[in-house]
């Protein structure tokens, strides 16, 4: 079942069909992304040239191949693969000793599905268990084209349908298709990030990171295996990243930078069927420290997903410790999202009653919903945001600012639990019986057309 924005736009209720319009401007498809924001390939005329032969079929495993032309180009030259060919990697590539080095991509480079030789083979890294297909790392790196990174996901997505990533009994890893660490000036423009098996790209230990121009998308023809975990960023100990320009549809957080990332700026990003642009989640391991401090995240439209803006640190025995600091969501349009703006000091799929035992200890201080418009799915009946601090917790400075989020089932109302401080709207706990009033009546209404122009 493969999914589009036109088609989960069509389904803005249970049972009702109903044509939701999007602010002018605003494309409605990877196409419509491509056509407002232009990237046209762009080849020096200045650096060495290098080449590499295609593959001539499905099992053609170039990556030899590949290996050797970055070898060649690097240090000031490009590693061209041109438009009309397919590159085959079907064995782990260590590619960390690059230095001032290009790959211009406008073919497609396709990672071999053999899941068993590549859960045995692919390189590891100890956090949430992953395992990656290659490794990225070194100096002043730039993947520019219009070309198509393709995780050839749907094996993957079929044999792991029904686990669960964060299950310690699971056994069944995925390779992340972007990874990238000890990484200094890496650039990734115009490419198609596609069919990620789990997240889509990990950044780790790292900084002077920039995505400009790019797509990340996860459809799966298999309604009983859909994407899962195929987060577009997710980030460890990472400075100063730049996202400008990003169309997401996938499965999981539209934009996830996990512990330790500080200086991260995201300005225009549309997110369909995501988990939401989330802080987090931080705080998992423990005895380690984990932070997120100065971000700004704007110019944002979210659709038919889980949440709008997030933060989530974890919960439960043995945890870790941390802070999020001075983080501000500006302009995001919700339309068909469960809360538009969610705080979860609970995470991990823990109960209230676990969550008050073990608290989380991460301090959430300086943080600010502004200028956030749309609609919520009424999922959550009259609840369009809910924002929950841990009771061994320090939540300070939380405010929502030009909040219009409205839901179908009625007056929208705001919930907020271990806030002593005025967060700008009214609020109220959601077991008051206020809360409890505007939690029941979960809708079936057709969502009503977004205003237009845009208000930016």
């Amino acid at each position: 079942m493969k999914t589009s924005i036109l088609a989960l736009l069509a389904a803005a209720a249970v049972g009702v069909l109903a044509q939701v319009e999007i602010p002018a401007g605003v494309p409605r498809s990877l196409e419509e992304f491509r056509e407002k924001h232009q990237y046209k390939s762009r080849k020096s005329c200045t650096r060495k040239t290098v080449r590499i032969r295609s593959s001539q079929n499905a099992t053609d495993d170039i990556s030899d191949a590949f290996l050797q032309g970055l070898k060649e180009a690097n240090h000031g030259g490009t590693l061209y693969l041109p438009k009309g060919h397919t590159y085959m990697i079907g064995k782990p590539l260590d590619l960390t000793f690059l230095n001032d080095v290009h790959v211009q991509l406008d073919g497609t480079i396709r990672f071999t599905n053999d899941t068993p030789y590549w859960q045995a083979n692919a390189y590891r890294h100890p956090f949430q268990n992953s395992i990656m297909f290659w490794k990225w790392g070194g100096k002043d790196i730039k993947i520019h084209g219009t070309g198509v990174l393709d995780g050839n996901g749907q094996r993957w997505w079929n044999e792991f349908a029904g686990l669960e990533i964060l299950d310690p009994t699971n056994a069944y890893l995925r390779p992340v298709l972007f990874y990238a660490e000890n990484a200094t000036g890496l650039d990734i423009e115009g490419i198609h990030l596609k069919d990620s098996p789990c997240w889509t790209t990990f950044i780790v230990t790292s900084k002077d990171i920039a995505f400009r121009d790019v797509a990340c998308t996860a459809e799966s023809n298999n309604a009983t295996a859909l994407p899962k975990n195929t987060d577009f960023f997710d980030s460890l100990n990472v400075e100063n990243v730049t996202v400008e320009r990003a169309w997401v549809n996938i499965g999981d957080d539209c934009f996830s930078p996990k512990s330790n990332a500080s200086g991260v700026h995201v300005d225009t990003m549309y997110c369909n069927g995501t988990h939401g642009a989330s802080m987090g989640s931080i705080g998992q391991y423990a005895g380690e420290k984990s932070i997120i401090e100065d971000v700004l995240i704007e110019n944002v439209w979210l659709l038919n997903g889980q949440h709008g803006a997030r933060l989530k640190t974890w919960a439960g025995p043995d945890v870790g410790y941390g802070y999020i600091n001075n983080v501000t969501f500006r302009n995001f349009w919700n339309a068909n999202n469960e809360y538009a703006a969610f705080l979860d000091s609970c995470y991990f799929n823990i109960n209230e009653t676990t969550c008050a035992a073990y608290p989380s200890q991460v301090n959430i201080t300086n943080v600010l919903f502004q200028n956030f418009t749309g609609y919520t799915s009424g999922k959550y009946g009259r609840a369009v945001a809910r924002l929950t601090c841990s009771p061994n917790a320090v939540c300070e400075n939380i405010t929502l600012e030009d909040f219009h989020v409205t839901s179908p089932c009625g007056a929208p109302v705001v919930l907020c639990d271990g806030l002593t401080e005025d967060i700008g709207v009214p609020c109220v706990k959601a077991a008051s019986v206020e809360g409890k009033a505007a939690l029941k009546p979960a809708c079936t209404t057709a969502m009503a057309a977004l205003p237009e122009p845009t208000p930016w």
